[in-house]
């Protein structure tokens, strides 16, 4: 049985409703011209924050922060920082880049990801493709930036997803790129695992280690984003579309979990934030089970210690 979970937002759950001003605050959202990522993005700078966009795609970026600019005035303060999460030398360049022109990360949001592709691709680095953009290239961002969220008393936030308690529920370790037996499901599940593991391993360490940075994790339950139109199969794709019309929310109440782990004082350490109706893909936004899998500490010191030598970045928070 899962543990049971405490509701803490009441009947509505958490909702934009509970900010008050940003104003002088600053979020780093990677993967933020579309979907979750730009409404997280909305939402902030209709609180007067300024939003640093770390994107794949400079002309996608470019319209995303076109439209914010019409919607929240010429004067709304949001840039992007060219980023491709799958090129660990980009990952670097770009985290430069931010220590160089942000004074301030209140919050770094993991947001981006790629999901559900449908044959084996293999990154610059080595990596299946969704370990590493989904894991790798964020762990390298968060170990390179993460001195500079301290420094600001700033949060970390790491966007997970359900598909973490299917597939295999477990680091495969003895074949991370699924050389023999790939499959789209079991890969994208591993790697939002990954992501999880990681970032309850670092709650743990900034804990131990007595540092002043918040690290929390959220899942957007099924939202109506772009996430598998570049990478899926026709068959997920066209299943999606028509499950998406029957059980999905909105890509907006899709960013408020991640909204809410970058901004809400009252979270807590190893839970996991996100819609917990329809088996958690829609509705309130509240505390949510946690499967045991993503709390696996023997895993996720391995997988820490593998990540710093495959990212070639030692850090200790």
């Amino acid at each position: 049985m899962p543990p049971i979970t405490k509701k803490k937002f009441g009947p509505k759950g958490w909702t934009p409703e509970r900010l008050g001003s940003l104003d002088g605050k600053t979020y780093v959202v990677t993967g933020a011209n579309a979907g979750a990522g730009f409404e997280a993005a909305r939402v902030f700078l209709s609180k007067g924050a300024s939003v640093v966009m770390m994107n794949r795609s400079a002309d996608k970026s470019a319209a995303a922060i076109t439209t914010l600019k019409q919607e929240f005035g010429s004067d709304a303060d949001v840039t992007f920082v060219p980023m491709d999460l799958a090129v660990l030398d980009s990952v670097r360049e770009a985290a430069a880049k931010i220590l160089e022109i942000v004074p301030r990360i209140d919050a770094l949001i993991c947001n981006a990801a790629i999901a559900q592709v449908a044959k084996q691709e293999i990154t610059v680095d080595g990596f299946e493709s969704q370990l590493g953009v989904n894991h790798f290239g964020h762990f390298l961002l968060c170990g390179l930036l993460f001195a500079s969220v301290e420094q600001s008393a700033g949060r970390i936030v790491v966007v997970g997803s359900n598909a973490y308690k299917m597939g295999l529920k477990r680091i495969q370790f003895e074949d991370l790129n699924f050389d023999k037996n790939y499959t789209a499901w079991n890969s994208y599940a591993q790697s939002k695992l990954a992501q999880m593991m990681f970032a309850y391993e670092l709650q743990r360490r900034v804990e131990a280690a007595g540092k002043n940075v918040t690290v929390q994790v959220c899942h957007p339950g099924a939202s109506r984003t772009n996430l598998l139109k570049d990478t899926a199969s026709t068959f997920n794709k066209i299943l999606w579309s028509i499950l998406s019309r029957i059980i999905a929310q909105s890509a907006e109440k899709g960013s408020w979990p991640e909204v809410m782990c970058a901004t809400e004082a009252n979270v807590e350490s190893g839970k996991l934030y996100g819609p917990t109706k329809r088996s958690q893909t829609a509705g309130p936004i509240d505390e949510c089970p946690l499967n045991e899998c993503a709390l696996d500490r023997e895993a996720a010191a391995k997988l820490w210690a593998l990540s710093e030598q495959k990212t070639s970045l030692s850090w200790s928070p």
